[in-house]
């Protein structure tokens, strides 16, 4: 059942996102509102060196009130493609550089209220380097096992949902191809 905008406000614009007032038709004719995040999207990467064990980060979010383990991720960039936005994030943020980066594919973030799309890639044939963080960013670097990151997926150690569903997909793919 589709939804006609009759009416789109903007209500806030940040350096990330925009809040956006909508008014929408049902094909009844009945109308509601409904507020959106527009998002440029984001690209999230899995770094898996050749052992098979994963680098991930311990993420400082004050959302969250501490630190989150995550793969690295942010915003893409104003004319940037989502790949280049996963080495660059990667670089950033764990210090490893890629000699290979594959698409594992792409979800909403939350798409009850926002647009934003994470592109998630696996990154491989890895070279470990220096972080280049942004004044403000706590991260710490740790490589694990796959084994580990697997239990503490299990174990609800690992809360991020971006996290979460990235891992899911390169697992699943993982035994797909077994």
């Amino acid at each position: 059942m589709s939804r006609t905008i009759l009416n789109n406000v903007l209500v806030h614009r940040s350096y990330l996102f925009e809040v956006r007032r909508l008014r929408l038709q049902l094909p009844d004719g009945r109308e509601y509102d409904r507020d959106l995040i527009h998002h440029r999207g984001a690209a999230l990467v899995l770094p898996v060196l050749a052992d098979g064990s994963i680098v991930m980060i311990r993420n400082y979010r004050f959302a969250a009130g501490g630190y989150l383990w995550e793969l690295p991720c942010g915003t893409v960039d104003e004319g940037e493609t989502p790949e280049v936005c996963a080495a660059r994030e990667l670089a950033e943020e764990s210090g490893y550089t890629a000699g290979r980066i594959e698409k594992l594919g792409q979800f909403y973030s939350c798409p009850g209220y926002s647009n934003e799309i994470i592109h998630a890639y696996l990154a491989t044939d890895l070279t470990a380097g220096e972080q280049h963080l942004e004044g403000y960013e706590d991260i710490l670097v740790e490589v694990l096992s796959d084994k580990k990151v697997r239990r503490m997926a299990a174990e609800n150690e690992i809360t991020d949902g971006k996290t979460l569903a990235t891992l899911g997909m390169y697992w699943i793919k993982k035994l797909a191809k077994a």
